[in-house]
C-alpha cells in the first residue's frame, strides 16, 4: 500500500473531481478506486440527490405543522443519498465500462482504467445498496414501497444514452425521487404538492444535467452517446431556460399547494435567481465553465431548502 497522500502513475485523479479533494489527498491508495466508484471525490452528485429529499421533508413539516424538519430524518436521508448515489454510480460504471474507455473525461474511471474488476465493483455496489436499504427500512411501509419503486428507473438509466437523446429525462425521474420520499416519510401517503415538487425537481435535473453533458459534447459524438446537450446543440441555452422555467413552475405550485409563507417564497426566489444566473453564464463552448455551473446547483438547492425549513419553523411557532 502506498502512503495515503501519494498518487502514483495510473492513479491520477479523474478530470471532473474537485482539485485537492480528500480522496486524492488522504485516502490510502487501495481505497481510492472504490471511493471514486462511489464518487466520494465528487460530492455534488449526492447533494443533488439529497436536496429533493430535504425539500420534501421541509415542505411536509410546514404543511403538517411540526416545525423545523427533524434533524434525524434529514440525517437519514443524507446517509441514504450518499450510499445510493454511490451504488447507482458504481452500477452505471459497470454497465458503461466500454463506453467510458472512449470518452476523455471518463476513461480514467476505476473500471476502464483496470483498477477494479467488474466483479469487485458489483460486490462494492451491493454493500452500498445494503446501507441504503437499512436507511429505507426505518421509514413507514408506504415510504418503503415507494423507495423500492424507484429501482426500476435507476436500473434503466445507464442504457438510455444508447437509445434516446433524452437520457437526462430518465435521470431526472430517478434523481428527483426524494421529492416524493420526504412527504411519504412524514404522512405515509402522497398528495399533489409532493407530486408537483417532484415534477419541478425532474425539470431542474434535466436542466443541470444538460449543462453537465456539455463537457462531453465532442467525445459523445465519436462514441455514439446521446444526450440533450447534443440534441439541443446551439440552442442549449434556450432549452435549459425552458427546463429551468418548468422547474420553477413546478416548485412554485408545490409551495402554493402546501400553503408556504414568506420565508419559503424567499427561498424560491433565491432558487430561481440562481437558475437565472446560470442561464446568463452557460456557454456550449466552455466545458470547464459547464462543470462549474453544474456544481453550483448545490447552492441553488440549498437556498430553496433553507427557505422551506425556516418557513416550517415559523409556521409552528
Amino acid at each position: 500500500m502506498t502512503p495515503a497522500g501519494r498518487i502514483e502513475a495510473g492513479d491520477a485523479p479523474v478530470p471532473d473531481a474537485a482539485p485537492g479533494n480528500l480522496v486524492d489527498r488522504l485516502a490510502p491508495a487501495s481505497w481510492r478506486p472504490y471511493l471514486r466508484l462511489a464518487r466520494i471525490d465528487r460530492p455534488t452528485g449526492w447533494w443533488l440527490l439529497l436536496l429533493p429529499c430535504w425539500w420534501s421533508t421541509a415542505l411536509a413539516a410546514g404543511a403538517g405543522g411540526s416545525g423545523f424538519p427533524s434533524p434525524a430524518t434529514l440525517a437519514l436521508f443524507w446517509i441514504g443519498a450518499v450510499a445510493m448515489r454511490g451504488a447507482g454510480c458504481t452500477y452505471n460504471d459497470i454497465v458503461d465500462r466500454d463506453l467510458d474507455r472512449q470518452v476523455e473525461r471518463t476513461r480514467g474511471r476505476p473500471i476502464p482504467a483496470g483498477q477494479v474488476t467488474p466483479r469487485q465493483a458489483a460486490l462494492f455496489m451491493a454493500a452500498q445498496a445494503l446501507v441504503g436499504l437499512a436507511v429505507l427500512l426505518t421509514f413507514n411501509r408506504f415510504a418503503i414501497g415507494l423507495g423500492f419503486a424507484s429501482l426500476a428507473v435507476v436500473a434503466a438509466y445507464p442504457f438510455m444514452k444508447r437509445v434516446t437523446s433524452w437520457p437526462q429525462a430518465v435521470l431526472g425521474l430517478a434523481f428527483s425521487w426524494g421529492a416524493l420520499m420526504g412527504w411519504a416519510a412524514a404522512f405515509g401517503a402522497l398528495a399533489w404538492p409532493a407530486v408537483a415538487l417532484y415534477a419541478g425537481a425532474v425539470f431542474w435535473t434535466m436542466g443541470y444535467d444538460t449543462i453537465y453533458a456539455v463537457q462531453d459534447f465532442e467525445d459523445d459524438g465519436v462514441a455514439g452517446i446521446r444526450s440533450t446537450a447534443r440534441l439541443f446543440g446551439a440552442h442549449t441555452r434556450l432549452a435549459v431556460g425552458i427546463l429551468y422555467g418548468l422547474a420553477a413552475l413546478g416548485v412554485a405550485a408545490a409551495l402554493w399547494g402546501a400553503g408556504v409563507g414568506p420565508a419559503g417564497l424567499a427561498g424560491l426566489a433565491g432558487f430561481v435567481a440562481h437558475l437565472g444566473w446560470q442561464l446568463r453564464t452557460v456557454r456550449v463552448d466552455d466545458p470547464r465553465g459547464a462543470l462549474r455551473l453544474f456544481r453550483a446547483n448545490r447552492d441553488a438547492g440549498l437556498l430553496l431548502f433553507a427557505g422551506l425549513a425556516v418557513d416550517a419553523a415559523l409556521r409552528a411557532a
